[in-house]
């Protein structure tokens, strides 16, 4: 794979050259701006261009180097397509409220993630029955409530190495801890931001949507342009052998590699606590046939690699296989 493709005209028709109202802008951002049409001040999309490339690569080389990214957006109309282009990618996000020491304050965070697993592990066995309606009421809200703001980083096992931001003046707080923490940060920066501090700063409209879901898209692809590359750069050019390695080509044809079962044997495992798996990973995971650490824990290389190209993770795959066996082990 290569860089995400983007032209000029796909800015122009996103809506990413308009700004806020002239008497609304930020004088930082004045050589970023193009113009004034009806009061409304124009982003010279002519460094727009460069300046997006420049994120999308930093991004690629992140995930490349095995760097985890934080799509952080919580504003209304960015909330979809951050957790949407954050799981298409294998990645993290913020879309609710951004809790205050979500970075420099994570042993705190992590305390409140494994509350959230408790709970969830506790409403989907049978130890909720033992509770009355109303005690079961209680923790459903409670584990809504700790999911919405931590169910896109539950995974994540500790800091970013990487943040993207839409709307820097609303995710002020994230992007201050991200700083204190030397963790670079990508933004888009419309005409009444502060492009200051930001690493990679790109001028553009942080309010409309398809604007937004351009942004998204594009960050996403880049992402999943690094997880390629990571893997190439770690696997074996077969193409580049002198001779074609013919015993491997009959074991492709064969099974998947593990037993398929029509549906879970008791009580399903959380595959999300896997890395990397996100609750449509899941569910692409259990249409294969899994349901259960240990069909994850009994797989070969091969057939792991196999299981994680075909749900788009192959990347993830032997982390799996490990994650799992150290499951069924503990379970053991």
């Amino acid at each position: 794979m290569a860089l995400p493709d983007y032209s000029m005209r796909q800015l122009l028709e996103a809506g990413v050259h308009f700004g806020h109202q002239a008497h609304r802008w930020n004088p930082k951002m004045g050589n970023y701006i193009f113009g004034v049409r009806n009061n409304i001040h124009i982003i010279d999309l002519a460094q727009t261009v460069p300046m997006l490339h420049q994120a999308l690569q930093a991004v690629s080389d992140t995930v490349a180097k095995g760097g985890r990214i934080l799509f952080v957006g919580t504003k209304r109309q960015a909330q979809d397509g951050i957790a949407e282009a954050a799981k298409k990618s294998a990645q993290y996000y913020v879309n609710s409220r951004w809790l205050g020491g979500t970075l420099t304050n994570w042993k705190t965070i992590s305390g409140s993630i494994q509350r959230l697993r408790k709970l969830e592990e506790m409403l989907s066995s049978n130890e909720a029955q033992g509770y009355t309606k109303k005690e079961r009421l209680d923790l459903q809200r409670e584990r809504d409530k700790l999911d919405r703001s931590l169910g896109g980083i539950k995974d994540m096992g500790g800091i970013p190495d990487m943040l993207f931001v839409i709307d820097t003046n609303k995710e002020d707080i994230a992007i201050k801890e991200a700083q204190r923490l030397n963790i670079p940060v990508a933004a888009i920066v419309d005409t009444n931001c502060d492009p200051n501090g930001i690493t990679f700063a790109v001028p553009g409209n942080d309010d409309a949507s398809r604007a937004i879901s351009l942004y998204c898209d594009l960050i996403a692809k880049a992402a999943i342009d690094g997880i390629s590359r990571s893997q190439g750069e770690r696997g074996v050019d077969i193409g580049a052998a002198a001779e074609p390695v013919i015993e491997e080509l009959p074991a492709k044809t064969d099974g998947p590699g593990y037993e398929v079962l029509p549906g879970p044997r008791g009580v399903a495992d959380d595959l999300k606590k896997l890395p990397g798996v996100s609750p449509a990973i899941e569910k692409q995971l259990n249409d294969l046939g899994v349901f259960h650490y240990w069909q994850i824990a009994d797989l070969s290389h091969d057939a792991a690699h196999k299981l994680g190209e075909s749900v788009g993770l192959p990347g993830r795959a032997d982390q799996w296989v490990a994650k799992a066996k150290s499951f069924t082990a503990e379970a053991e």
